[in-house]
């Protein structure tokens, strides 16, 4: 069975921790002679080599030089980077609020001609509302305890739906029937998001699915991801966004992705589901 995206994260960092560990020990130098040189703890050097620690561009820098590997250091640094962008926690990327992190997501769909989505817990971000997104957001802060930059971050994600209109961008939704019922905010926020999901169905640029309840499951319900055309799959989990690159696993992702699609109702039929939802709103 193939492993996760996070498993496979976990074994990227522990090939880092084992590369420099070698090159320590190539070097001839213990644990605590290296720390003494970089100018750090011995702790730090442990937890770098046991993968606890992810090491900062500096530090693989320090660690080569004294080593006398300074061949290698944009080697490991490029691969600490890619390392990093496989799975980051939510918490360190909202450290100094989310308006940065929706900035990131504005420059992943500019470069994507091609954004499949699998919506199972919220509506996604180039389709919702300034009220649904500040009640999302705002729910999203208090739950992590990271600053309140809710306004900004709001603006910088709505902001991507201008890419519905312009750029030659293609998105295809598809979404739980839940999510459609799934109240964040007031009944009239949720009334007007469902609104606007009518508004942007017949856009050229749009795919617009709905997963009924009652369907007959062929993919069980996974965690909301988005594909960037074939290049790269986003996993939005509790704790971290999870980035994929292998091919294999995108294939995956792009199997479940048409299983899904075709357990999705279109047309005036995914429509006349968002009505129910909004008279359901009362």
């Amino acid at each position: 069975m193939p492993s996760s995206p996070s498993s496979r994260a976990q074994a990227a960092r522990e090939a880092l921790a084992v590369r420099l560990s070698h090159i320590r020990k190539d070097a001839g130098l213990t644990g605590r002679e290296l720390s003494a040189r970089c100018g750090w703890h011995p702790a730090k050097t442990t937890r770098i080599q046991k993968s606890e620690m992810a090491p900062s561009d500096a530090d693989i820098r320090a660690w080569c030089a004294v080593c006398g590997a300074e061949d290698q250091i944009g080697d490991l640094i490029a691969t600490s980077r890619v390392v990093d962008s496989m799975y980051q926690e939510w918490r360190k990327l909202h450290r100094n609020g989310m308006r940065t992190a929706q900035e990131d997501w504005t420059t992943r769909h500019e470069q994507t001609g091609l954004c499949r989505v699998y919506a199972s817990n919220a509506v996604p971000g180039f389709l919702q509302t300034p009220a649904y997104a500040t009640a999302l957001m705002q729910a999203i802060t208090t739950f992590q305890g990271t600053p309140d930059d809710v306004t900004e971050a709001v603006a910088a994600r709505v902001a991507r739906s201008r890419f519905l209109y312009e750029g030659g961008h293609r998105f295809v939704v598809v979404m739980e029937e839940w999510v459609l019922r799934a109240r964040f905010g007031g009944s009239e926020t949720m009334a007007a998001q469902l609104r606007h999901l009518l508004t942007v169905q017949p856009l050229a640029s749009v795919s617009l699915g709905v997963i009924p309840a009652t369907a007959q499951r062929v993919i069980w319900p996974l965690e909301a991801f988005y594909l960037f055309d074939d290049r790269q799959a986003a996993v939005e989990t509790l704790t971290a966004e999870i980035n994929v690159s292998q091919p294999r696993e995108l294939a995956d992702y792009a199997k479940a992705f048409a299983g899904l699609a075709r357990m999705a109702v279109y047309g005036d039929t995914a429509r006349a589901l968002i009505e129910n939802s909004i008279d359901a709103c009362g």
